[in-house]
């Protein structure tokens, strides 16, 4: 900067005003920081006095003026160089230009208004300083340096020690020079210097991960395996011992809940090695400091209100209090006659005048709360001296200015927990206050049922000539209540007894030597704190005449409090650092007032760290106003122990007191340094005084048992005095750790019987007693290990020109737990004309110097819009609302960048992958010695038909239809029911055999079809479509089942089928007339080439013929159809399905739903492919059942069509999709008494099998089941299938008659268990107890169909699996399918995936891989025969799985986290990208609500998941593309994301 060798105060006059008005232009952002810094060195030019380099012991002055050109911004810019060359590794958040229209800015918003929960502002951490260290020699650095004594504002220093580079102390040579200059104290400790803080590199610590693997053994030879009954392939070799474990198998055994319960942070968390570089205290046990005598003075009153009295009776004219209009003028005055018969006359109101004649309303001791605003001290003074007089205890509280206010239900707690029932408020507040229409006063949120009573002096009772008022010696009873905010927001009640509020009047009044008759000028809230200790009982003590002026005032005239002091010659001045920031930002109005009759000015948040900065540019500003430098005393408080300590005025000429400038790193470990490393990051503190007058102190470890400290380490400040709180009122809990600590030595020994109060304050006792804060323990961030203060880390990010950004220096920094640590959140109010650049630029800054200059990382920096921040009473932020805004979701920022990947540093090892160098036949001895099955489990055997006649009948399913059609001609197969319920379409056995036939005729006449040709179906739902697949049968073709486009959007739905028709080859289409013309239609033109279709025959008005034979396959072998199909990644796959397997699959599904002519069924579901096409069309005429069909699209106009027709037909079985389950849910789950009301009545639905080919949807089939409890369903009813696209048919669950196994049925209920997430994440299956920690509940898909066999097979090695172990599952049934029908000459994956041999164990075998991952459990569950039932638990998809870390993910797992994040996250889905984890959330909410997702559902994906999300994309409903079974297509998303076309309302870079 320019003004590095200027002494400011030493300029003229005019220059020093030209500086003022630049420095006011740059705050209010009407200049650049370019233009600023240009002018600046313009005007100092002339007097820049070019000084060589500073020597040793030379002073150096530190000059503070504007709130940019200090040294912190300079360390911040410093570090920000560092990084300025490396480029932004990571695109700009995207967003739509529509979504944030800046909130206009309110007219009354408050200036310059800060993060701390109070009204305290920004600016007196802007222009804060760190002093660099003095230029020293290296080897004349010293222990004490870290004190800096200053001499009007100059630093000097010396020293006589040296540090090598490790760290250790050299012996000190006898010869070493003496320092020149010796230091007014002696410190209490020498610390030793610390090398510079280096991050140190982890070693590899091996992952826990014990549990997760299984013993091997490793063989010399191979070894012949064979199969024991039990289906357990065994050596022939291995020893009795396992033998006889094989044979005693059991269910394996789950740990026991308790161990669930216990947090396994250990287990998840890396834990950071110790830096063996950490600086750790070395100084000797602290001594309790104690405070000068208490002086026993004669004429002090025995109590408070005494002193009233007496002043009231012997100085009546003598002024107490000057109030002020808002413009700074003097509105009235109180004087003390006025004040002792108006308290007088409410004292006796209260006690007498408020109930009927009999009843009295209130009795001493009771609680009153007083409600008064800041601009009415002469109302709040009387209310609070009548309430002493009547001996009631009066709660001051903040105005309620409506329902929404920051806090107001806490203050509810407050007045709860207190017992006040009455309120005292003044005419004009009680008119202001909201109202109900009626008129009457609001009931706000969280309050008990207040009566309010208005103390206007007209309203007042004058007392009889005997009545006085009692007026007791002081004693331990409450006298008031002061209210104050914990960290967590909670308002707590501090009682202060008689006695201790008249010893603190007593005390501050020997500290700060006041004297009958001066004058104070107030500008602090006089409800509480210093504003109510001095202003208005202190000076009630002494006859002080108080001029207090009101936040309201000092908003419109910033100077106006030293306007009043010059004016009023007043001797005391009660300021906090803003006040003096806003008085310099404007002193060039004045030219001529004086601040010479200062004595002493106090600055109440002198214990902030920062203040140093605005009591030294207020100094520097006013000097030449007369201001002495030795009045300014800053001072220490809190609620509970109220004044912790205090500077003395200073004796004119004398020395100024000491500064300390330590390290910052130092600071995090909680230890004193001075700062020895770059001057970046070095922290100047001044001192606050020495303890006060009576008080004994202490300073303790903030955490844990309440150790003393050592010399050279921080910690919480613990105060006994008679002068502090006594208690919280009404929480006993709480108060016994705050009020009643008794500090503890090294070993844990209490070192006497006096209780001490916590003071909340962080700091050390430096030389000659005098007590240093650095920092609150409700700003302090504990970030793994190391604790960081919220007031620095504003003070940084405010050094980083936020002039463009930041809204009036509003900035608030708090801490989220997230996965086991906190993690440092920083949210600001953006100024509405801000750029997204600017400010996208600004936040990247902040990360830079914050990082740079704390070493710690941020996790999440947020912008919202201006003047949208919850406010405290007098406009400062209100922490801990935003805090929980941004953890509910409705903080609504404008802009936000998240940091996962740079402070999640606790994250486990990634996986290392097992060598697959060990040998299968190891896995699998290595499962038996640890006792367990191999994962392999089957259906019941498909047996033999007695009747062969029939088995021969039904080896085809045209013969089947045939002698259907014969032997019972008339029997109903078939009833298509339209969207009223009613049956548009039925088809008995003789009529679809008839219409197969004319549909076969037309195919070889009109079509001329060859036998063996494909022929594509395109139908809607109903019975045309099953007409035409038997048609293609008679006349030998290969029916191909496609679902057909979508009228309304022929577009995305056309391609597909036009897709299937060339990759099947298809030599002719039937289809309807409808379908026909949209097939040929302009629309269709535009999205495929509709010139190239195959003959299309439209199949509605065919003549009646008869084709000339009905074709009868050579074999069974034979392809009965072809079944296409898009998978969830997005491919199209058709796979051939032979005649014989249509058979057995029939007869399977015949077998295990009890299937037979006279039983019902209805089915709901899509019939285009897998398992829903066979039960729509294949089935019924293989068993004769009657099957009721209701196209799921019909329910889109009528919800409860399908509820409906299982009431009216009385349906036992019914088959259904996921969709139309979800439906019925969302749709129908409000609706179950209309329901009832129309009749509907589910008791008769003994199964309702869901139709699937992924994880059955526990929490959806859970939540319908619930639901429709209502209208009779049996919880026990519903239940899952599962196919896949080498096997349509694995599971499907029934559960039939009479539920007991006794009576014959064919199953158990379906079964659930929860198996262990971290677990599953390695492969493993671990079993745990509901409601366990990171337990996942899976339920089993259905009961394994007759004639399959499944194992569970490693993906790699293909060996087979332990039951402990997730796999693959492997199929092998008599109805796979033969193979996949042309995935362009794929024939490796032909075989790969339908022939495939496990590598050992069975090596004869051929399985069909389904491509998903489950696991095999046996139940304690019987089934038919009496055996143990196995359960198949499918898990996911294998193509889906995301391999992140060295783990295996499962999509599904992760959208359940984000979707319950928030409240407008519709849906959700996830892929990866480059290693990157990308959610996109459909966001249900208003647009506004998109940002605030982001950091939630980086929070929960890292809490449940141990991952961090690369990128969140939030789009609008119905983005995420979903097939029509119901299933997320994940792998269209992602095309879709990097083909930039979701068109996104936001995209975040969690960088």
């Amino acid at each position: 900067m320019a003004d590095r060798g200027v002494d400011l105060s030493a300029l003229p006059k005019e220059v020093r005003d030209q500086l003022a008005e630049l420095d006011l232009e740059l705050s209010e952002g009407d200049i650049t920081q370019k233009g600023y810094e240009k002018k600046r060195t313009k005007l100092l030019a002339p007097y820049i006095i070019h000084t060589p380099a500073i020597k040793p012991c030379q002073t150096q002055k530190c000059v503070l003026f504007s709130i940019h050109s200090d040294i912190h911004t300079e360390a911040v810019q410093a570090a920000l160089a560092k990084h300025k060359e490396e480029k932004m590794a990571l695109p700009m958040p995207t967003k739509r230009r529509s979504t944030y229209v800046q909130s206009p800015i309110e007219t009354r918003t408050p200036p310059d208004s800060s993060s701390g929960s109070e009204d305290e502002t920004s600016v007196r951490r802007q222009s804060s300083v760190v002093i660099p260290p003095p230029a020293v020699s290296p080897n004349l650095q010293s222990p004490d340096s870290w004190i800096n004594h200053s001499v009007q504002g100059s630093s000097t220093s010396s020293s006589a020690s040296s540090t090598l580079s490790h760290g250790e102390a050299k012996p000190q040579p006898q010869s070493q020079p003496q320092p020149q200059y010796k230091p007014q104290y002696q410190p209490l400790y020498q610390p030793h210097y610390q090398p510079q803080y280096q991050p140190h590199e982890q070693p590899n610590t091996a992952a826990v991960t014990g549990m997760l693997y299984v013993t091997m053994f490793f063989l010399p030879h191979p070894f012949s395996i064979f199969i024991l009954p039990a289906g357990v392939p065994v050596n022939s070799r291995v020893s009795t011992k396992i033998q006889q474990l094989l044979n005693t198998l059991k269910r394996p055994k789950r740990p026991p809940l308790s161990e669930f319960f216990t947090d396994d942070a250990e287990e998840i968390v890396e834990v950071p090695q110790p830096d063996p570089n950490t600086p750790k205290p070395e100084g000797r046990q602290i001594m309790p400091v104690k405070g000068e005598p208490l002086g026993v003075v004669s004429n002090w009153p025995p109590a408070l209100q005494a002193a009233l009295a007496r002043w009231g009776a012997s100085q009546g004219k003598s002024p107490a209090l000057t109030a002020l209009d808002i413009t700074g003028k003097p509105l009235y005055t109180l004087t003390y006659g006025k004040l002792w018969s108006r308290s007088v006359k409410l004292a006796y109101t209260l006690l007498n005048k408020l109930g009927t004649k009999n009843e009295q309303i209130l009795k001493p001791g009771d609680r009153v709360a007083l409600v008064y605003p800041n601009s009415d001290p002469g109302m709040f003074w009387v209310a609070f001296y009548g309430c002493l007089l009547a001996e009631v205890i009066p709660v001051p509280i903040e105005v309620p200015l409506s329902r929404k206010d920051a806090g107001i239900s806490q203050v509810g707690f407050l007045l709860g927990s207190c017992g006040v029932g009455l309120a005292l408020t003044s005419e004009i507040c009680l008119k202001g206050l909201p109202k109900t229409p009626t008129g009457e006063i609001l009931q706000f949120k969280g309050w008990p049922r207040l009566k309010w009573v208005v103390t206007d002096s007209k309203y007042l009772t004058k007392p009889s000539k005997d009545w006085q008022p009692h007026i007791p010696t002081a004693n331990t009873d409450p006298a008031y209540i002061e209210y104050k905010a914990s960290k967590e927001g909670t308002v707590m009640g501090v009682a202060v007894s008689k006695v201790a509020m008249l010893t603190h009047c007593q005390s501050l009044t020997q500290a700060c030597n006041y004297c009958e008759g001066e004058t104070l000028v107030n500008v602090l809230d006089f409800k509480k704190d210093m504003g109510l200790w001095h202003g208005v009982l202190t000076a009630v003590m002494n006859r002080i005449h108080t001029i207090s002026v009101p936040y309201a005032v000092m908003k419109a005239c910033p100077l106006s409090w030293v306007q009043r002091v010059h004016i009023h010659k007043a001797r005391v001045a009660l300021v906090k650092c803003r006040d003096l920031h806003w008085a310099m930002m404007s002193h060039r109005d004045q030219r001529d007032i004086s601040l010479a009759s200062l004595r002493m000015l106090i600055v109440a948040d002198g214990a902030n760290p920062w203040s140093v900065s605005s009591c030294d540019a207020f100094l520097n500003v006013f000097q030449s106003h007369g201001l002495k430098p030795e009045v300014i005393c800053p001072c220490a408080t809190s609620p509970e122990a109220m004044t912790v300590a205090i500077r003395r005025p200073g004796v004119p000429g004398a020395p100024l007191p000491a500064r300390a400038i330590l390290s910052l790193t130092g600071l995090s470990h909680g230890v004193i340094r001075v700062n020895t490393e770059d001057k970046n990051s070095a922290l100047t503190v001044q001192d606050v005084g020495h303890v006060m007058p009576g008080a004994l102190m202490c300073i303790v470890k903030p955490d844990g048992p309440p150790q003393l400290c050592k010399t050279d380490e921080i910690g919480e400040i613990i105060i006994n005095s008679r002068a502090g709180g006594t208690m919280y009122y009404g929480l006993p809990g709480v108060t016994k750790n705050t009020f009643e600590v008794i500090p503890v030595n090294a070993s844990g020994v209490p070192i006497g019987e006096i209780p001490f109060v916590r003071s909340g304050l962080l700091g050390f006792v430096g030389p000659g007693s005098l007590i240093f804060v650095v920092g609150k323990i409700e700003g302090l961030l504990m970030v793994s290990g190391r604790r960081h203060n919220a007031d620095d880390l504003v003070a940084t990010a405010l050094a980083v020109e936020p002039v463009k950004t930041v809204y009036r220096g509003r900035i608030a920094v708090f801490s989220v737990t997230v996965f086991y640590d906190e993690r440092v959140v920083i949210v600001a109010e953006q100024r509405p004309d801000a750029s997204e650049e600017d400010s996208f630029q600004w936040m990247s800054r902040v990360l830079q110097a914050i990082d740079s200059i704390h070493q710690v990382g941020l996790y999440c920096l947020a912008l919202v819009p201006a003047n949208t921040l919850p406010k405290t009473p007098l406009g400062g932020i209100h922490i801990s609302d935003t805090k929980q805004s941004f953890l509910d979701g409705n903080l609504h920022p404008c802009n936000i960048l998240m940091c996962p990947h740079t402070c999640v540093t606790n994250l486990p090892k990634p996986r290392q992958k097992q060598p697959v160098g060990v040998g299968p036949a190891s896995v699998m001895v290595g499962n038996l010695v640890a006792g367990k099955r191999i994962a392999q489990a089957a259906g019941r055997d498909l047996g033999m038909i007695e009747d062969q006649d029939l088995v021969r009948k039904h080896q085809y399913l045209t013969e089947a239809l045939q002698w259907r059609a014969q032997t019972d001609a008339d029997h109903v197969l078939y009833v298509l029911l339209n969207a009223k319920g009613v049956a548009v379409g039925t088809a008995t056995c003789v009529q679809l055999h008839k219409r197969a036939e004319k549909i076969a005729a037309a195919l070889t006449e009109k079509g001329s079809i060859n036998t063996g040709e494909n022929v594509v179906l395109l139908y809607p739902p109903g019975i045309d479509l099953i007409a035409a697949f038997y048609g293609c049968l008679y006349a030998g073709c290969v029916p191909v089942n496609v679902r057909p486009p979508h009228p309304q959007n022929l577009a995305a739905t056309l391609p597909t089928v036009r897709m299937i028709i060339d990759v099947s080859k298809a030599a002719c289409i039937l289809t309807t007339q409808n379908l026909m013309r949209i097939l040929r239609s302009k629309d269709a033109a535009a999205s495929v080439n509709i010139k190239t279709w195959p003959t299309i025959i439209d199949t509605d008005d065919l003549p009646r013929r008869r084709p000339p034979q009905i074709y009868k396959p050579p074999t069974a072998e034979m392809i009965a159809y072809l079944d296409f199909s898009v998978s969830t990644t997005g491919m199209l796959t058709g796979v051939k399905i032979s005649h014989a397997a249509v058979s057995a699959l029939c007869r399977s599904i015949k077998l295990q739903c009890e299937l037979y002519s006279s039983r019902q069924i209805a089915i709901c579901l899509d019939p285009y492919c897998g398992l829903g096409f066979v039960l729509w069309c294949l089935a019924s005429v293989y068993s004769g059942h009657q099957s009721i069909l209701i196209p799921p699209f019909e329910l889109e106009s009528c919800l409860s069509l399908w509820l409906s027709t299982l009431s009216q037909y009385r349906i036992r079985d019914t088959f259904c999709s996921y969709s139309v389950m979800e439906l019925c849910t969302k749709g129908l789950g409000t609706q179950t008494e209309l329901l009832k009301a129309r009749g509907v009545n589910l008791s008769c639905v003994r199964s309702c099998v869901v139709i699937a080919e992924e994880r059955p949807r526990l929490a959806l089939t859970h939540s319908f089941s619930k639901l429709f409890k209502d209208v009779g369903l049996s919880s026990r009813a519903v239940s899952t299938a599962f196919g896949s696209r080498v096997n349509l048919a694995i599971c499907l669950q029934l559960l039939l008659s009479g539920i007991c196994v006794l009576q014959g049925t064919t199953g158990p209920d379906p079964c659930t268990v929860y198996v262990d997430m971290k677990s599953l994440r390695h492969d493993r299956v671990r079993l745990v107890e509901r409601g366990a920690p990171q337990s996942l509940p899976l339920m089993e898909s259905g009961k394994i169909l007759p004639g399959v066999r499944v194992i569970i097979v490693n993906p790699e090695t293909r060996g087979p699996l332990g039951d402990s172990h997730l796999g693959e599952i492997w199929v092998n049934s008599p109805h796979n399918a033969s193979g996949y029908y042309t995935i362009y000459g794929e024939e490796s994956l032909q075989a790969d995936h339908f022939n495939t041999k496990l590598s050992f164990g069975d090596p004869q075998t051929l399985w069909a891989r389904t491509g998903y991952l489950g696991f095999v459990k046996r139940t304690d569950l019987l089934d038919a025969s009496g055996d143990r039932h196995d359960a198949l638990f499918v898990v996911g998809s294998l193509d889906e799985t995301l391999e992140l870390r060295g783990l295996r993910y499962h999509p599904i797992d992760i959208e359940t986290s984000v979707s319950r994040a928030h409240r407008s996250i519709a849906e959700s889905a996830v892929f990866t990208w480059t290693n990157l984890l990308v959610v996109v959330s459909e966001l249900c909410g208003s647009e506004q609500d998109a940002l605030d997702l982001v950091p939630l559902i980086t929070n929960v994906v890292l809490e449940e998941h141990h991952l961090i999300v690369g990128v969140v994309v939030i789009v609008d409903p119905g983005v995420i593309p979903i097939n029509s079974r119901g299933e997320k297509q994940r792998m269209h998303l992602r095309d879709s994301f990097l083909a930039d076309q979701l068109d996104p309302i936001y995209v975040a870079y969690n960088m």
